[in-house]
């Protein structure tokens, strides 16, 4: 807050030893004696309730079994192909390093 007649922190300092200081601002609630009284009480449901059905759901299907070897023929593939390309960038990155430090040398 800027104003006319002062600096900014003219707002924030404490008032001079004459003056009264303000009066606290009153509580605004005031907690219960005995302290936190916990959650209300609950009414249990009565017996043999069930939330209505609606809609029954199928039972649930067979998986197909698992190929074993052409999984691990897939992972294998995958695996050589992922090499590759590290490969291939790691020699496009040699290049490029190798370009930049011929720049700069020469």
């Amino acid at each position: 807050m800027t104003t006319p007649h002062g600096s900014e922190d003219d707002y924030w300092r404490r008032p001079p030893d004459g003056e009264p200081t303000p009066p606290p601002p009153p509580p605004t609630a005031t907690p219960p004696a005995g302290g936190y009284t916990g959650p209300p009480p609950t009414t249990a449901p009565p017996p043999g309730w069930r939330p209505p059905l609606h809609l029954q759901a199928p039972p649930p299907r067979r998986l197909p079994p698992q190929d074993a070897d052409a999984l691990d023929a897939a992972e294998q593939r995958a695996q050589r192909v992922t090499q590759v390309v590290g490969a291939v960038v790691g020699v496009v990155l040699l290049g490029v390093i190798c370009l930049i430090c011929s720049r700069v040398l020469f």
